[in-house]
């Protein structure tokens, strides 16, 4: 099946050091500072699920959404996908491409790999909202051995196929991607995640991300904690995530800032487009005026 582009720009691809090609769309017409969009990772995920905001901000300012590692039109071989490969490949692009500090959008698990990227080269990223963040519930992540239990189980040949078709096909993804929207989900978003699960290694990152072998042990403590840089947390409900450890992190960190985006299940760009980009805007003009960001 081929791959259709996930958005209305060009897009464009590189050989990277660490994290192998990479794929990303790029409208870069517009002025100010740039514009870094991440996906989260799930069973068919992709830069389709960022759409709403690339398309808000396409001639307001220059803005970049990439394809992680395994997704959309980057490389999908059998190879270990762990979080530092996603961290690297967030650092790429921002070194490689766009080539000067950018705000990063990112959504769930990959508001760890941002985080990290931030932490690793701080120079590059102005500032960061994350949108529906793991890492902030109460939940503790399954040891290492469970993990290693469920990756044997996933990486058996014929039942990782059928398991992998099963979990990509209409009916499951019209499901999965239902539990976000009050309603059903926007019947291209199902069409383009299925397109996109049927591509040549298009199992090998989503059944890492089942083994829980991309999730960062305690990230509250490890990745958000120490950072430095201007962030955001964008939350509601959401029927994977929770949020209990969020006003620990806010707490006496000025530069960290919550907001509630309501009614949403964890893809308010999608369900509340207006009021995440103004609660985007609000917060990148605090940033901009050399403030520290402020509270609702």
């Amino acid at each position: 099946m081929t791959l259709e582009s996930a958005l209305d720009a060009p897009r464009e691809e590189f050989e990277s050091e660490h994290a192998g090609r990479l794929g990303y769309y790029v409208d870069a017409e517009g002025p100010g500072r740039p514009l870094v969009l991440v996906h989260s990772v799930n069973a068919a995920s992709s830069a389709y699920e960022v759409k709403p905001l690339f398309e808000h901000y396409r001639t307001k300012r220059p803005v970049y959404a990439i394809d992680l590692p395994g997704f959309g039109g980057s490389a999908r071989g059998d190879r270990v996908y762990t979080p530092a490969l996603y961290a690297a490949a967030v650092n790429a692009l921002l070194t490689e491409r766009v080539a000067q500090p950018a705000d990063v959008v990112a959504l769930s698990l990959a508001a760890e790999f941002a985080a990290a990227a931030a932490l690793q080269r701080p120079e590059g990223v102005a500032s960061l909202v994350l949108v529906s963040p793991t890492g902030l519930g109460r939940r503790a992540l399954p040891d290492s051995s469970a993990g290693r239990r469920i990756g044997r189980v996933l990486g058996a040949p014929v039942l990782s196929d059928a398991l992998f078709a099963l979990l990509t096909s209409r009916p499951s993804l019209r499901y999965f991607l239902g539990l976000h929207f009050d309603g059903k989900p926007p019947a291209e978003m199902v069409e383009y995640a299925h397109q996109t699960a049927r591509q040549p290694g298009a199992k090998f990152a989503p059944f890492a991300f089942l083994s829980f072998g991309l999730f960062t042990r305690d990230a509250l403590r490890t990745l958000y904690e120490p950072l430095e840089i201007p962030a955001l947390v964008l939350y509601d409900e959401d029927p994977n995530i929770s949020f209990e450890r969020l006003p620990e992190l806010v707490s006496g960190r000025p530069n960290w800032r919550a907001e509630r985006i309501r009614p949403t299940r964890g893809l308010p760009h999608w369900e509340e487009p207006a009021q995440t980009t103004a609660a985007m805007d609000r917060f990148w003009h605090e940033v901009a005026s050399g403030g520290a960001p402020t509270r609702p």
